[in-house]
């Protein structure tokens, strides 16, 4: 018990509090440029994200499934210290020191961003209202964590990242400190600062957007309090904190977000290795592009060969038929087989015959969006065609075939119509540019492949078969040549005038609305299996890691593990946090209140706020299909550093009362506040378990740092839990 609870500890001072701030941020810089040299190779997702950073230098366009804020804050750094954009990033291994490239000074941006997410972790605490040694607890989970000291030594994304989340995490608890000065000038900067912030975060990675979830949890929970009639407040008063939060932690964010790809789309004005990704409307906006380079309008008669966008097989057709009966018994209709084959032959040659008379000259010659053609395969003389017959290895769709040119007896079953994608009337169909859908008439199926192979009787070639979703977005062609007109010339010998090629316009929301959706289809389609990749359930226990590099020479390696002593302390953590929680609800039903009100208030609200940030960062994953990584859990595991120190803060305090004068809203009452007794003993605990980190951080360090030169027996000696699959192990424990 303290005498005068209103008089500081000499450990409570705000200058203590600074210096203790210094020396934090002091370990955590010290630990992130140490060696920052070391390895001068590229390492792990360099091979990207490096690559990126050139692509901004060079301004040719990429397509990447992350926001671009981060990539554009790593392209800065490169182009400031002096990056030329030519090493490609090719693959892990390669050397940084033979190619003069400045690798450090892009690396340093990225440390530096981590080294300052630990006084931001130690400001949060202090915000929040907890002891110096506490909040030097929490910040040093983060500054002596394995994990976050390898991720942000690298040219990644993750250290701006968990930079900008826990810089929101921040702003929001300065202005929520604000509530009883609500629309002050202070009041409205911190709210502005947590919507810049939220954007900022979501602008690195797209699960920023959980960030948005804490945030907006905990503002539906506080708009929840204010509609509280007996809070005193009006419909009116109610109205304009909603209209505030809207329009700083919804429109704001959502301003700063677009602005991100506006710079991107500024930067990136070349062609490049990302065009084929985009939309032919889009790919005609970058310089040099060959789409709108090498585009020709198409005419009928011409001989054309057709490619398929998605697997870019050709559309073929040969001789064979298909056989009378298939695998599961089912007969089919013995026609010339059709499929996708990933060779240039002139089986791949049609030719487009109109179904309607034509002038003898000018534009009505010009195949035009939803034209009605024939396809003429050349080699055989014969028609596309497709009916209802089920296709060989897929039953829910339409066999497609041909049928002899003199053969009239189904001429309706050789009718396609052209859609070009996103096509205009009477809009020219060309070559390259004019991604189309190839409609049959009588059953409105599209021309479809996929990459599933037929059997030996097909020569192992793609399927073309009828999709009857015709909106599906792998049912788009493209006509890849000519190959000649009706008069045998190759399309750059018919002499015809050509218009400028310049590059046209596109506006800044639909390239927006076409990137944004690409970014969530590929996210989602990123379920490859690989070895390094786990489910959620590992994380929190550090059953796994990643093999970030390896040299076999000196036997280095990096490997992506955290502290486990940290990492087991915030599961602990967030074990006892539920418990107590648990425990003092059940004993409320009884009438026994076992935790006075201040200390449960704050138990509550400022821990459960940070066990919210841990929740919505964290279970998010167990409803993903996409390929994950330990690093995913970094935001989390900060979160859980946060409630960490909390829980020790109630673990080591003792508490009194005494009364204190409350002013709010113009009224003045006396309320027993809870005070809060840190005292020697919590020093004590605290500096015992920093220093059992700090032995910790050192044992594991040479996984972090690549150091060269341990032999087995002292791999074996770090390898605490056998799902960890190092390198250069001991036979004993070799692993695979």
């Amino acid at each position: 018990m303290v005498s005068n609870p209103t008089s500081p500890s000499p450990f409570e001072t705000k200058k203590f509090s600074i210096i203790v701030a210094c020396a934090v941020t002091f370990i955590a810089l010290l630990l992130r440029f140490y060696k920052l040299n070391h390895p001068d190779e590229v390492v792990f997702d360099e091979v990207h994200f490096g690559k990126f950073a050139g692509h901004y230098i060079n301004r040719e366009y990429y397509f990447d499934v992350h926001p671009p804020l981060a990539k554009l804050l790593l392209g800065a750094a490169a182009w400031f210290v002096g990056f030329d954009g030519k090493f490609d990033f090719e693959k892990i291994g390669d050397s940084y020191t033979k190619n003069n490239v400045p690798y450090v000074g892009i690396r340093a941006l990225p440390a530096l961003l981590g080294s300052l997410t630990v006084p931001i972790v130690y400001a949060t605490m202090r915000e929040t209202g907890f002891p110096i040694a506490i909040a030097a607890f929490s910040a040093s989970l983060v500054a002596l964590d394995n994990a976050h000291v390898a991720q942000t030594r690298l040219i990644l994304l993750d250290a701006a990242l968990v930079f900008f989340m826990a810089l929101s995490l921040y702003s929001y608890i300065r202005f929520r400190k604000l509530r009883y000065y609500e629309f002050t000038s202070e009041w409205w900067l911190w709210l502005s600062a947590t919507g810049f912030f939220l954007a900022c975060t979501l602008g690195c990675k797209m699960v920023g957007l959980f960030t948005f979830l804490t945030i907006g949890s905990a503002v539906i929970v506080d708009l929840w309090d204010i509609l509280d009639y007996k809070k005193g407040y009006t419909m009116d008063h109610m109205w304009r904190h909603f209209s505030a939060r809207a329009l700083s932690l919804i429109a704001l964010p959502l301003c700063v977000y677009l602005s991100f790809f506006w710079i991107h789309f500024k930067v990136l004005k070349y062609s490049g290795p990302g065009d084929s990704f985009m939309s032919p409307a889009f790919q005609e906006t970058l310089h040099g592009n060959e789409l709108l380079m090498d585009s020709q309008e198409i005419r009928y008669y011409d001989i054309i060969v057709l490619k398929h966008r998605d697997t870019k097989v050709f559309l073929h057709s040969h001789i064979e038929m298909y056989p009378l009966r298939y695998e599961d018994g089912r007969i089919s209709s013995q026609g010339q087989q059709v499929t996708g084959y990933p060779h240039n032959d002139t089986n791949n040659h049609w030719q487009i015959i109109p179904t309607k008379a034509l002038p003898e000259a000018g534009h009505g010659r010009v195949v035009r969006h939803s034209d009605i053609i024939q396809l003429l395969h050349v080699n055989t003389q014969s028609h596309l065609l497709t009916h209802d017959v089920a296709s060989p290895l897929m039953p829910t769709n339409q066999e497609f075939t041909t049928l002899a040119k003199d053969d009239h007896s189904r001429y309706n079953d050789t009718l396609f119509q052209v859609n070009i994608a996103d096509g205009d009337d009477g809009q020219a169909w060309k070559t390259k540019s004019g991604h189309f859908r190839l409609i049959h008439i009588p059953t409105r199926v599209a021309l479809w492949t996929h990459p599933e192979p037929l059997p030996r009787w097909a020569f192992g070639q793609q399927e073309i078969n009828g999709n009857k979703n015709t909106q599906e977005r792998s049912t788009i062609w493209f006509v890849d040549t000519i190959v000649a007109d009706e008069n045998g010339l190759e399309a750059h010998d018919r002499g015809e005038a050509t218009s400028p090629r310049t590059v046209k316009r596109m506006s800044f929301f639909r390239k927006f609305g076409e990137l944004q959706l690409l970014m969530l289809q590929h996210n989602a389609g990123l379920t490859a299996s690989h070895p390094y990749a786990t489910g959620p359930i590992n994380w929190p226990f550090l059953l796994s890691g990643i093999s970030f590099w390896t040299e076999n020479e000196q036997k280095q390696q990096i490997y992506l593990a955290g502290n486990p002593l940290g990492w087991w302390i915030c599961v602990m953590a967030l074990s006892v946090f539920a418990g107590i929680i648990g425990a003092d609800l059940m004993a409320r039903r009884r009438n026994i209140k076992p935790i006075p009100e201040g200390i449960r208030n704050r138990l509550i609200n400022s821990t459960g706020f940070f066990v919210a940030a841990w929740a919505c960062h964290y279970f998010p994953f167990f409803l993903m299909n996409r390929q994950l990584f330990v690093h995913h859990y970094l935001p989390a595991h900060l979160s859980s550093a946060l409630v960490a120190g909390s829980v020790l803060n109630f673990l080591l305090t003792e508490s009194i009362e005494y009364p204190i004068s409350i002013e709010r809203r113009g009224f003045t009452r006396s309320k027993a506040r809870t005070y809060t007794d840190f005292g020697f003993r919590g020093f004590v605990v605290t500096a015992v378990l920093f220093t059992i980190l700090t032995f910790s951080f050192v044992f594991f360090s040479p996984l972090t740092y690549g150091t060269p030169g341990l032999s087995g027996e002292e791999v074996n000696k770090r390898r605490i839990l056998s799902s960890w699959t190092l390198h250069f192990a001991g036979k004993e424990h070799e692993s695979t």
